[in-house]
């Protein structure tokens, strides 16, 4: 191949020019038999540095080559752009650029659409500073009268402004103003241009920088407005998708430019909700949702529910071409194809109090317009309430007394109606609940399955309510029908319905807990027989649903008939599956929730369990370092689920564990596990160290300082907002080592508590969580080195107290109460400043349970009232609020 010279010089040689053509000719043919050997070849040839100049030629120029090769040659450098340009030689970048440029213009749409596709990558990586030379020309291009030059333009355009607006939207030196304020104007004369394609490209741009919303798109607001009014109804589809999106957009982000306009925006919107084209009315159908959740004036919506309402529902009923309708029909007992099995994430364990909200688990995978008209008719229903039941019951009614085969999208659009406001109209529900119920309870027995698995899911939307109903007599009968018919609907013949009855009877055990235990002989039962009767997919709900049952019941499970039922099948599949399957997984987190449950009752099936988490977590972290000799790839996942399987193990089992974890090298294996460099593998392995730390501190011994170390490095503050959790998990672990190894945590005391009070003292973003934590693991190191922290205490007294009084009663708030009178003990004078706030977090407390530590509380306060002199004391008292006055009674301060 020919060296790259000056790009002007460069000229390709014949021969590699042919070998490059041949092989891609080759790599394209459908009947190529060895495709890798040809990749080997153009990896090789991409080793020499004018390769890129080779396929610019090609791809621009190569006379007599097929489209297509050339298409292949111009993906092939876009692809190797990304990376070899930036170590490019200028002399080669240039000659790219310069073939590139006029391919914008070619005759051929694909050429120029390939050329747009590697213009924009180019701008991705280097910007557009650098090449002057392309605006210049898209300008150019834009203002010729050529369609085809200006498609060319438009398309290159479109891509840089979908992939890097904001390049545009900057200052570039060699230029008097943004490049954007040169298209923008452009881009809005092309609403007018007779080409679909045009007015499709330049739509699209501009929506790109609704979010941006640069100077010169804020001040041509209005024409940009009437540019969309009169796209409005445009012949072409796409279009008008994206004349919706531009008000979606607009209203979730400058909602004030659309109020003058918003009764026209809402007319539109309510026409091309219906519109013919499925994705125009999905474009449309998110306006209401946006409108919704930018919590803008209800009354602007209200005259139009009457007229919204009907649309929604008419847009919830299945399409006839549906794919769920062919899926529906499935025979139950197929296995499962692979591309049917949806990525699964296991969540870390997480120690303190979430501030993550489950979502509704969604019925429906694909986002389609029946889905997104029912999220909308949910968001009206919270806004509105119980005003849109007058409008939508009638028809919902209607529907579900038609009667007729052909019928039966309707009534299941009425059901999932039922489902969609089942939270935010409850109220006007409420009194009809019982008469809803039974009407839906007989429809989990109808012949057309989708009718049998939204049935499912409305009711699980009522769960709370059929629950909360069981404390009176009728309301305990439906409680057992809607049971008993969730659990005949378990052992469906039908996939859809199976997954649907399980994700609604795991909803519904979350709500009734201990109503469950009198009837868990029939509900084990059930989930046993569709644990043998589920295929791959399916199954991973029943194990959530069996860990879900053991969170809700806990201890009752732990009886012999109930285990007899419940542990075989599962210890049989534990058996059958290889320790680098990934169905490990969900099982691994039943076991969790099962190892928990049955506390001590779980040690007839904890050895071989725990064992095999050590040997999974060897084997992933040797198959880490070198997966040839592992005999299987790494995947973190196992060592997460593993880690929070012996954490559930350690919580259920308490000091039973110490035998097993005596026996293995878990010490060893948890410390590599705390500084590996994936954050869930380091957060569960926290979560392990603080439960390993309560009930068995003597096998974390040996390696002590060593564990103490690499926990005090998550809490620095630079990195803690995006490793969050795992500060959260180190925090705790710090704090239940400090309470068993006591002084021995000495050497790193004052590395830890400058941590935490830098947490304490920068809580913005931090989540709730690790404030307590933080505030509970800084009393534990002062109550166990009084000495070594209350030098200290004035430099965070009034943070720590401030996120003291935050915390709910538990033992953990009396450890980190004894620690503050430890403190006080030692430097009473370093509370002195803080002693509001201090009196605050006092008063926080509902009731100290512990005789001694109330006793604790009172000393520290008398004290400060003897130490206070000439009125200071009183004047302390004053300043304090009458609840917070009256709190501080009982200790007898008058």
């Amino acid at each position: 191949m020919a060296s790259g010279g000056e790009a002007v010089a460069w000229v390709p040689q014949e021969d590699g020019l042919r070998e490059i053509c041949g092989l891609l000719e080759q790599q394209m043919a459908p009947t190529a038999d060895d495709k890798s050997m040809v990749w080997q070849k153009l990896e090789h040839y991409s080793q020499f540095p004018d390769f890129n100049n080779y396929l610019s030629f090609i791809f621009a120029r190569a006379e007599g080559i097929s489209v297509e090769v050339r298409q292949a040659a111009g993906l092939l450098l876009k692809n190797n752009l990304r990376s070899a340009l930036k170590a490019m030689p200028h002399a080669n970048q240039q000659y790219i650029k310069t073939e590139l440029l006029p391919c914008v213009a070619a005759a051929d749409k694909q050429i120029r659409s390939t050329a747009g596709t590697i213009i924009s990558t180019f701008v991705q990586i280097v910007g557009v500073a650098e090449w002057p030379e392309l605006l210049h020309a898209l300008v150019k291009c834009l203002d010729s009268n050529d369609v085809n030059h200006m498609e060319g333009a438009m398309d290159a355009l479109s891509k840089i402004c979908e992939d890097v607006p904001q390049v545009l939207d900057s200052d570039i030196s060699a230029l008097s103003e943004r490049p954007i304020n040169a298209f923008i104007p452009r881009f809005l004369q092309l609403f007018q241009s007779p080409h679909a394609t045009l007015r499709k490209l330049a739509l699209g741009s501009v929506n790109q920088y609704v979010m941006l919303m640069p100077t010169v798109l804020y001040v041509s607001m209005d024409k940009y407005l009437q540019g969309l009014f009169l796209l409005a109804n445009d012949p072409t589809p796409e279009v008008r998708k994206l004349v919706c999106a531009a008000f979606v957009q607009l209203i979730e982000v400058r909602s004030a430019v659309l109020e003058p306009h918003l009764r026209n925006v809402i007319e539109y919107m309510l026409v091309v909700n219906k519109d013919q084209d499925d994705e125009v009315a999905l474009e449309a159908c998110e306006f209401w949702s946006a409108y919704c959740e930018a919590e803008l004036p209800p009354e602007n919506l209200r005259e139009f529910l009457p007229r919204l309402l009907p649309i929604l529902l008419s847009n919830m009923a299945y399409s006839d071409d549906d794919e769920s309708i062919v899926e529906a029909e499935e025979d139950g007992s197929l296995p499962d194809r692979e591309q049917d099995l949806k990525p699964r994430f296991h969540a870390s364990r997480f120690r303190g109090s979430e501030d993550v909200e489950d979502e509704d688990d969604d019925i429906v995978n694909v986002w389609n317009l029946r889905k997104c008209s029912a999220a909308a008719l949910d968001f009206l229903s919270n806004v509105f309430g119980d005003e849109i039941l007058p409008t939508l019951m009638p028809i919902v009614q209607a529907k579900l007394s038609a009667t007729g085969d052909e019928a039966w999208k309707d009534r299941e659009a009425a059901v999932l109606a039922l489902g969609a406001i089942g939270e935010g109209c409850i109220n006007g529900l409420y009194p009809h609940l019982s008469e809803i119920i039974t009407f839906l309870i007989p429809l989990l027995d109808d012949k057309y399955p989708l009718i049998r698995s939204i049935s499912c899911w409305t009711l699980s939307r009522f769960s709370k309510y059929i629950v909360q109903g069981t404390a009176h007599r009728e309301g305990h009968d439906q409680f057992d029908k809607v049971l008993t018919v969730l659990l005949r609907r378990l052992v469906d013949d039908n996939k859809r319905v199976q997954e649907a009855a399980c994700s609604a009877f795991a909803t519904l055990e979350e709500e009734a807990a201990e109503e469950l235990v009198p009837r868990l002989d029939i509900i084990l039962q059930h989930l046993m027989w569709a644990f043998g009767k589920y295929q791959r997919r399916n199954l991973r709900i029943v194990y959530d649903a069996l860990g879900t049952l053991a969170d809700a019941v806990g201890g009752e499970l732990n009886q012999p008939k109930y285990l007899e039922i419940l542990m075989p099948p599962l210890i049989m599949k534990w058996q059958q599956l290889s320790d680098s399957d990934k169905d490990l997984f969900p099982l691994l987190e039943c076991f969790t929730s099962i190892a928990q449950a049955l506390g001590t009752g779980f040690s007839q099936f904890a050895q071989p369990v725990y064992q095999r988490c050590i040997s999974i977590i060897q084997t992933q972290q040797l198959a880490k370092a070198d997966p040839v000799s592992a005999g299987t790839p790494y995947d973190k996942e196992f060592i997460v689920c593993c880690l929070d399987l012996l954490s559930g193990l350690t919580e259920g089992l308490g000091p039973g564990i110490e035998s097993l974890v005596s026996q293995s090298n878990l010490r060893d294996l948890l410390l590599q596990c705390c500084v590996d460099d994936a954050y869930d593998v380091r957060q569960s392995a926290f979560a392990l160290l603080g439960d390993l730390a309560r009930v068995c501190p003597v096998h974390l011994h040996p390696r002590l300082a060593e564990f103490l170390d690499v926990s005090a490095k998550q809490l620095n503050l630079p990195k803690l907002k995006e490793t969050v959790s795992v500060a959260n998990n180190a925090c705790w672990a710090i704090g239940e080592l400090a309470i068993k190894v006591r002084k021995e945590i000495s050497p790193v005391v004052l590395t830890v508590v400058s941590a935490l009070v830098l947490i304490l003292q920068h809580p913005e973003g931090l989540n709730k969580s690790l404030i307590e934590n933080t505030a509970i693991t800084l009393g534990r190191l002062a109550w166990v080195c009084p000495e070594l922290v209350s030098p200290h205490m004035e430099h965070f007294m009034q943070s720590w107290c401030i996120a003291l009084s935050m915390i709910r009663d538990d033992i953990e708030k009396e450890e980190a109460f004894r620690g503050l009178c430890a403190m006080v003990r030692a430097n009473p004078s370093g509370a002195l400043n803080s002693l509001l706030f201090m009196c605050k977090a006092i008063a926080s407390w509902h009731e100290i349970r512990s005789e001694d530590l109330h006793n604790e509380v009172c000393q520290v306060l008398h004290g400060y009232k003897q130490m206070l002199k000439d009125g200071a004391w009183e004047q302390c008292m004053s300043a304090l609020e009458p609840p917070v006055k009256d709190k501080l009674s009982k200790y007898q301060l008058q």
